[in-house]
């Protein structure tokens, strides 16, 4: 199986340059992340769907794992630590993962919820609860940088598999309230198909059109959209757009059922008008060029 993006993101150091971030290309269109400390060496991944691809890169790079950091239960996200288990290489590692779900997490030492923190080498990180994908999912939050799993990704939002709307809605709103320039690090290179429904609904926006036409580009080459920042999230992501008059008109006339009057009413209409997959017949000579 060929990965969507076959030229990941190069390494980038966080703004305060106490660490590293590699991205590592999985399974088909996972994004496996690693922290590597700058003083220690000392190294973190966070979610993967095995260690297939994980291991070779790290030997490659001379990097030394120390710990894992799961966002979710998932199999794509703990399959790597099931992975290590079985290659015998789980095995004095720090696991840690959401407490709600602390059962599901192989290999877990360390369970974790809202406000927690979490070390990689000399390197300190805050946890956020961000449930609405699935009950106890968490973010990291490292510096400038915050790994969010499957409740934000580029331009979207991840399934509402436990839901409600409702903490989706704020899970989202937390990771909104972030600094702009923080790096959103998600778990899946999904952005040009997030970006053909935000197009859907918001197509007056300038800078949407521009993410849409930098993206296809980047895409075009094989490269990944991730990360991109806060800033840029806020000002194209419908589901932080709550407040685009656009986008509620949008929204209204393809859902006349649904009541909008609240921004979570809006979320919630917004997610279930794209689970409907009615933007799907915009081809690509309709998206901005």
């Amino acid at each position: 199986m060929t990965h969507d993006v076959t030229r990941p993101t190069p390494p980038f150091r966080s703004a305060t340059g106490r660490f590293e971030v590699h991205q590592v290309p999985a399974a088909q269109d996972n994004l496996v992340w690693v922290i590597v400390c700058a003083q220690t060496g000392d190294a973190a991944v966070v979610d993967g769907p095995s260690a297939t691809e994980l291991l070779p890169y790290l030997q490659a790079k001379g990097i030394t794992l120390r710990a894992i950091l799961n966002t979710h239960h998932h199999g794509d996200h703990v399959g790597v630590n099931a992975d290590l288990k079985k290659r015998g290489l789980l095995e004095g590692l720090t696991v840690c993962g959401p407490a709600k779900k602390a059962s599901m997490i192989p290999g877990i030492t360390s369970a974790v919820d809202e406000d927690d923190v979490v070390h990689v080498g000399a390197v300190e990180g805050r946890v956020l609860l961000t449930e609405g994908h699935v009950d106890g999912h968490v973010s990291f939050v490292f510096d400038d940088v915050v790994f969010c799993g499957d409740t934000m990704f580029g331009a979207g939002c991840g399934y509402l598999f436990d839901g409600p709307p409702t903490k989706m809605h704020a899970s989202l709103e937390k990771l909104a309230a972030l600094a702009p320039e923080t790096r959103v690090c998600c778990a899946h290179e999904y952005t040009l198909d997030n970006l053909r429904f935000a197009w859907s609904v918001e197509p007056d926006n300038a800078e949407l059109a521009e993410r849409i036409r930098r993206s296809r580009a980047i895409r075009a080459e094989g490269g990944s959209t991730v990360p991109s920042t806060i800033a840029l999230e806020r000002a194209t992501n419908p589901f932080l757009r709550h407040h685009s008059p656009t986008l509620r008109a949008r929204v209204v006339a393809a859902m006349p059922e649904r009541s909008l009057h609240t921004a979570a009413d809006v979320f919630a209409a917004t997610r279930a008008l794209k689970d409907r997959k009615d933007y799907r017949a915009i081809t690509d000579d309709m998206l901005p060029r």
